[in-house]
């Protein structure tokens, strides 16, 4: 038999490029530790040296690698963002889906209790609550109070929909208990939704514990981070520039691809089986 061979299973479809940098950056970020030329804490060089010989991006404002404190630098900020969008969704999406199922009453006390989270800035939170928990901590709960209820709004509305289809009918003319109806009948159709929330929630996790790190509240010196980073380098952005540039290459470059991957999940209609 002659031919080329097929690029993909029968049946297998390409994943978007917007899916594919997320989980790559998902994979990668955490590795980059492992990769650095140089330890990230350790003085290598004379304070902001230009790239050159055995540091490609130069050094910081204590003479340490930047290329090194870029590999490593991502690893907690991604970690903490990963675990403030995944109590934010799972928060809000548990509200909704009670307030969407129990009817317009607990609906409408939803919607009110979520434009009082709502009616305060996501930073102003995150601000607050620093000054009493730690920057990471901080980070979840403000995540928590700003995304949830946006999650629980689009859930609860969807939720109601989904109460008055055949399935669900069905589901509880079986008998079975509402927590096992809401588990395998209503989550799973809301599982794109959920998916591109949980991108958004993602993104704005992140912010906020960039945000923090950038005014101090956050990972201190001499933790490798790239908002940190950010923070520390500015003063000597003409002396090395690539000090400042390259931890804010990836953290947008991270800000971008879940942004993306979740438009990406609210947008393509069909998922493979």
């Amino acid at each position: 038999m002659t031919g080329a061979p097929a690029p993909f299973l029968p049946g297998a479809v390409r994943p978007p490029v917007s899916v594919t940098a997320a989980l790559t950056l998902l994979v990668c970020v955490p590795l980059g530790r492992y990769a650095a030329p140089h330890p990230p804490e350790r003085t290598v060089a004379a304070p902001w040296a230009p790239p050159g010989g055995r540091h490609p991006l130069g050094t910081d404002v204590l003479g340490r690698d930047v290329l090194s404190r870029v590999l490593a630098g991502g690893t907690q900020l991604l970690t903490v963002s990963l675990l403030a969008a995944l109590a934010a969704v799972v928060c809000g999406a548990g509200l909704g889906l009670a307030a969407g199922w129990s009817g317009d009453r607990a609906a409408r006390t939803v919607r009110a209790l979520c434009d009082l989270l709502l009616a305060v800035p996501a930073l102003v939170l995150a601000l607050v609550l620093a000054t009493a928990l730690p920057g990471a901590t901080a980070v979840v709960v403000a995540s928590v109070l700003a995304g949830a209820p946006l999650t629980a709004r689009v859930v609860a509305t969807q939720c109601a929909q989904l109460r008055d289809s055949g399935h669900v009918h069905a589901a509880v003319e079986r008998g079975e208990r509402t927590p096992a109806v809401l588990l395998h009948e209503v989550l799973p159709a809301l599982r794109r939704l959920v998916a591109a929330d949980a991108g958004l929630r993602l993104v704005t996790a992140l912010q906020i514990a960039a945000a923090l790190a950038v005014l101090g509240l956050g990972p201190q010196p001499p933790d490798p981070d790239w908002a940190l980073m950010l923070s520390e380098n500015l003063p000597g952005a003409a002396l090395n520039p690539w000090a400042l540039l390259a931890p804010a290459v990836p953290l947008a470059s991270c800000a971008w691809a879940f942004a993306a991957a979740a438009r990406t999940a609210a947008r393509v209609p069909g998922e493979a089986a």
